[in-house]
């Protein structure tokens, strides 16, 4: 009896093993030697291998030149009406990674309207849900043929994208906002800062009202119409969703069709007309809780089914369907996706380690205020923390110290792009521990430093424990009495220098890991 293959041995599925392996390859190995083994092989052994199709596809359409994917896109269009149906089928599925156009969707339709198996139509389907354009919906639209309502979704959603692609509206003024609540997520540890600016928003007249503070969420109410920038004038949350029902987690096709029914409500109809241009795409995400990829289809087919002019589109679309798991069950939301962030109109270049934007605006906003506000970040970055700092007025001038010239340019030109009138900025190229060779700095001579220290997770620190001791020590010098110093700290402080006293601290979710958002004072 002949030896086992390792795969089998290891409980590997063959194809599986043999696309891993084939992936590994360059494109002349799988040009020069795969391809050929593939078209002499018997049917048994091209079935056995038809992975290969696969892995050409992958692996021309990352590495290839113009002209190999040519060449490979080629033999795949060979391999469409090949009479083997699992060699059609993956030659199908293959099309579109090598930038397929009209030509191949001539040919998967003139494939759709022969005698095919319902799995080979799925995979055309796919296809043409990735490649499909006019023609695909004129084929549609007469009825020679049929695909399933996802891949026709899919075709209608790249249409919409590529003529009429619809996009936010931020001015625009939703009139009905009765009983609408608002959900505002961000980082763990950072929702008393969120509601803490809601509050005062609320109180200086913004249409909006805190209602509840949960783990990642504050919960807002509407108090009246409203434009999205209204709401984006606050800073310190992550995303916005618009609550549209929550759903018991009834189990079956009960959840994924009142979900649909949510999606398709009058309430989120107001907020597609009162916040958008053009035609509804939208994404559906179920936070937290995996793909969910059948459940995704069964509402995303409802909801055609209820409102034509409502497109799933997992690209590009303006906006997230947001489904999260509730102590109720599961709450719907319509988040809008704008890309960039309105409210980083400044940021005109970003670095590798750069913070995430609302852990600076919350940082900005816990430091407080302090009239003619001297500010420096010895960690500077992209700027976000010392704009954010700008942008909350009060400052007479900014100093920003790194030890990257690029990080320096970048600052330099978020700083010059937020038009922060009246405040005297300068980056300057050195290490904080000699913070006397700096231009403004020196005993006594700022009001706040506020930073985000490298962490030794993206940007190798020999010393972390050393680093932030000596950030401490530094401040206690520079800090004039009363200032203050705001930091995420990595590392604990068992004894921090006499000078400095600690007023506040946090655990705060900082992407994966915890850290302790603190804030020190100088003593008189």
């Amino acid at each position: 009896m002949p030896p086992q293959p390792d795969s089998e041995r290891r409980g590997k599925k063959p194809g599986k093993e043999l696309y891993r392996q084939l992936r590994a390859l360059s494109c002349a190995e799988l040009w020069n030697t795969e391809v050929p083994r593939f078209n002499a092989a018997s049917p048994r052994e091209r079935i056995e291998r038809v992975s290969v199709i696969r892995a050409v596809s992958v692996v021309f359409s990352e590495t290839g030149s113009p002209a190999q994917r040519e060449e490979a896109l080629q033999w795949i269009r060979s391999l469409v009406n090949d009479p083997e149906e699992k060699v059609r089928r993956y030659a199908v599925e293959a099309l579109p990674k090598l930038g397929a156009d009209a030509a191949e969707e001539a040919q998967l339709l003139a494939r759709l309207q022969t005698d095919t198996t319902e799995r080979e139509r799925k995979s055309l389907g796919r296809a043409l849900g990735r490649i499909g354009g006019t023609a695909t919906l004129e084929t549609l639209q007469q009825g020679t043929a049929t695909l399933d309502a996802e891949a026709a979704q899919r075709v209608k959603a790249r249409l919409l994208r590529e003529q009429s692609p619809g996009s936010i509206v931020m001015n625009r003024v939703l009139d009905d906002t009765r009983g609408l609540e608002i959900h505002l997520r961000g980082r763990r540890g950072l929702e008393p800062i969120v509601a803490d600016e809601l509050d005062a928003a609320t109180l200086t007249g913004a249409p909006f009202q805190g209602v509840s503070v949960h783990t990642g969420l504050v919960v807002a109410r509407a108090r009246g119409k409203f434009s999205l920038a209204d709401l984006y004038r606050l800073r310190c949350f992550d995303t916005a969703g618009f609550v549209l029902g929550t759903v018991p987690n009834l189990g079956g096709s009960a959840t994924p069709d009142r979900i649909a029914d949510c999606i398709a409500s009058p309430r989120a109809q107001a907020l597609f007309r009162a916040f958008q241009d053009g035609p509804v795409r939208y994404r559906l995400e179920f936070a937290d809780q995996g793909h969910q990829r059948s459940a995704v289809r069964q509402i995303a087919d409802r909801v055609h089914a209820l409102r034509p002019e409502l497109l799933n589109d997992p690209s590009m679309a303006p906006w997230t369907v947001a489904i999260h798991p509730s102590d109720r069950g599961l709450t719907v939301e319509l988040v809008p996706k704008m890309v960039p962030d309105p409210r980083l109109f400044y940021r005109q270049g970003d670095i590798r380690a750069a913070s995430h934007p609302p852990l600076a605006a919350c940082m900005a906003r816990l430091a407080g205020p302090m009239p003619g506000e001297v500010a420096w970040d010895p960690f500077c970055g992209s700027g976000l923390e010392l704009i954010e700092r700008g942008l909350l007025g009060g400052v007479k001038s900014l100093i920003g110290s790194d030890l990257d010239p690029d990080a320096l340019a970048v600052s330099r030109k978020n700083f010059e792009s937020a038009g922060l009138t009246g405040v005297n900025a300068h980056f300057v190229r050195g290490d904080f521990h000699d913070f006397g060779r700096l231009p403004g700095l020196g005993s006594n001579a700022v009001s706040l430093i506020l930073t985000n220290p490298p962490m030794g997770r993206r940007i190798a620190v020999p010393d972390l424990h050393g680093l932030i001791s000596d950030l401490l020590t530094v401040a206690a010098t520079v800090l004039r009495p009363g200032g203050r110093l705001v930091f995420p700290n990595p590392v604990r402080i068992q004894t921090p220098p006499a000078a400095l006293e600690l007023k506040s601290r946090q655990t705060v979710d900082l992407g994966g890991f915890d850290c302790r958002l603190e804030v020190y004072q100088k003593r008189a």
